[in-house]
């Protein structure tokens, strides 16, 4: 009776992490007990058992997939970086030819438009540049009060938001536009917002990618300068 009291408390005690421990502890386990290694079955979902040969083959063969598919994305992403630095670079250098403010922001205008948006707006935080009378652009400025309650629902701790837009102090034509992607200037988004604009609902969505827009917001204010004075 004493015996198979103690078998049974052994049996309690052999539990995943007592097999994982002899295992680490006993490397020519496997080599010792070959023959029975090759015999032992382990459980598979779709064919019933398999062997524990046939099973480590089969997680070989998954990881080995992962790794190419890991592979092959961070490939196309490079490539895609590639495209989009090219892209920026070439659209950099268009807008640093303009003769005119409103010829850099009638250059971007046609750039997005050629991407089959609806178009790109500017809004500069008027306290931050010198947008009154005799300046042409008094247009683009925004009073930051105005905008801080749209950022505190939209943008939250971010510099970007995808998504929709129902503020017509932001965008007058917001009726018409079904998405947005937008992105605060500055360091600390301080210098104003820009926008992308698409008649589509669908075609800026939270969790895509922000690295074009990023991008041209870290350019913008220094294309801006050469027009418009920092107040």
């Amino acid at each position: 009776m004493k015996n198979i009291e103690e078998q049974a408390d052994n049996t309690l005690l052999l539990d995943d992490q007592a097999v994982n421990d002899y295992l680490q502890q006993n490397p020519d386990f496997f080599i010792r007990n070959a023959r029975q290694v090759e015999q032992m079955a382990v459980p598979h979902p779709v064919r019933g058992s398999v062997s524990l040969v046939e099973w480590y083959m089969a997680r070989q063969r998954n990881h080995i997939q992962r790794l190419e598919e890991e592979i092959t994305l961070l490939l196309e992403q490079a490539s895609a970086n590639q495209e989009l630095f090219d892209r920026l670079l070439a659209l950099q250098g268009h807008l640093a030819a303009a003769g005119s403010l409103q010829d850099m922001l009638n250059r971007l205008q046609r750039w997005a438009r050629e991407l089959g948006l609806a178009g790109v707006n500017l809004r500069l935080f008027a306290n931050q540049w010198r947008l009154g009378a005799p300046s042409e652009f008094v247009q683009l400025g925004l009073s930051r009060q105005v905008f801080e309650l749209l950022r505190i629902q939209r943008f939250g701790q971010q510099h970007h938001f995808l998504g929709s837009l129902n503020g017509q102090e932001l965008l007058p034509q917001a009726k018409a536009i079904g998405s947005v992607a937008m992105s605060l200037m500055g360091e600390r988004g301080e210098l104003g917002v820009l926008i992308f604009s698409s008649r589509d609902s669908q075609h800026y969505q939270a969790g895509m990618g922000t690295l074009l827009i990023q991008y041209l917001a870290q350019m913008m204010p220094e294309l801006l300068s050469r027009w418009v004075e920092r107040a």
